[in-house]
């Protein structure tokens, strides 16, 4: 199956460099990588590319955190706050004072991990909330790009259980991993999760390794995409459970293919069953996934995958309720990466994709359309 000219639609679209793999039954039935790892330079992008999966990230502590709870280190609907004490008596925002100064209250729900790894804690991110953008304005709260443990001491911005709006709160639940098995969440996903996977080039830190593979960071500008370096924090306090880790498609695949195997892969279990299946139920009932809007454009456009679907999110992945335009079968799970990274496992037909770039904002139009047609462009060969 030759996928190829569908990447390289997405690169003479805009777009430096993409990498992308589908498997099928655990086969790889496609591999390739078209463009450059960087816009001013010339080295290609290669299929053991190494890039930034940002929120691709959160999957992977849910994982992590799910172990937990079946060792019954952690529990899903616990207040969490009786294990991390800055999870207790989280306020609520409830607007701003005629002086600008926010006016918070007291939560009537306290917050539990279920709460976190749904989207449902109230705890979102500045880029597609006005509210909370203008709440870290005013009191001088770090943004969560600079891991300062004080950038994740906020308000919800409602009632927990209440509503779905994405956001911070898998970081919340990598601090709980690491409060639960006494160990760093880079350390901890290493031995519990990417040794018994096989994935060897997925960290928090580059090896020198992985840095010699590593895709650059690009924003688009209307004169087209130019590299774009992250601010580097200064001191770091916390590992990004929701957004840190870098990673390959083969990697990715990995684990994506764990998921799709109940917890097992090539003989070695690191879930249960039973765990994996919850995982991929709806866990947030009545309410339904909301579209994103953005209020900065340079990081994210509005984003909504599928205009006019009802999509729930288990725990902790995106589930469409029915087929998609591009094939995809109702209640797959799938997810994404801020630098328009995107992953979906198909469990009708044994399938898991994922196709990955390295540009900001995030949903653009030459980036999303190129997933959308590397998708279609699989299932129109699929039989």
């Amino acid at each position: 199956m030759d996928l190829t000219p569908s990447i390289d639609s997405a690169v003479a679209a805009g777009v430096p460099g993409v990498v992308a793999a589908v498997t099928v039954d655990g086969h790889t039935v496609y591999e390739g990588a078209s463009g450059v790892r960087a816009a001013d330079g010339s080295d290609p992008m290669t299929v053991d590319t190494v890039v930034a999966i940002f929120s691709m990230t959160k999957a992977i502590t849910g994982a992590a955190a799910m172990q937990l709870v079946e060792q019954g280190k952690l529990s899903l609907d616990d207040p969490a706050g009786s294990v991390l004490a800055d999870l207790a008596n989280v306020p609520v925002l409830d607007g701003f004072a005629a002086d600008g100064s926010p006016r918070l209250r007291p939560a009537n729900t306290p917050i539990t991990l279920r709460h976190l790894l749904t989207h449902t804690s109230g705890f979102v991110y500045d880029m597609w909330n006005a509210d909370f953008a203008n709440y870290l304005a005013v009191s001088g709260t770090p943004p969560i790009g600079s891991l300062q443990k004080d950038a994740l001491r906020v308000p919800s911005m409602f009632e927990p259980g209440s509503a779905w709006q994405y956001g911070i709160g898998i970081d919340w639940v990598g601090l709980l991993v690491e409060e639960a098995s006494g160990q760093k969440l880079g350390d901890y996903f290493a031995e519990h999760l990417f040794e018994p996977l096989g994935m060897r080039d997925t960290a928090f830190t580059p090896t020198p390794d992985m840095a010699a593979r590593q895709a650059s960071l690009h924003v688009s500008t209307p004169d087209g995409p130019v590299p774009f370096a992250m601010p580097a924090p200064e001191a770091a306090e916390f590992q990004m459970g929701g957004g840190g880790l870098l990673s390959t498609v083969h990697d990715y695949l990995r684990f994506q293919n764990m998921i799709l195997n109940g917890g097992e892969l090539g003989g070695v279990r690191v879930l249960d069953d039973s765990t994996v299946a919850s995982m991929g139920r709806n866990s947030i009932g009545a309410i339904n996934v909301q579209p994103l809007i953005t209020v900065n454009p340079m990081l994210t456009c509005d984003a909504e995958f599928y205009p006019g679907m009802v999509c729930k999110w288990g725990l902790t992945f995106l589930i469409n309720t029915e087929t998609t335009p591009q094939g995809r079968p109702a209640d797959s799970l799938a997810w994404a990466g801020l630098a328009n990274s995107y992953y979906w496992i198909d469990r009708v037909n044994n399938v898991c994709g994922v196709w990955a770039s390295q540009m900001f904002p995030f949903a653009n139009t030459s980036a999303l359309e190129g997933f959308r047609n590397f998708e279609s462009a699989f299932y129109a060969n699929f039989s």
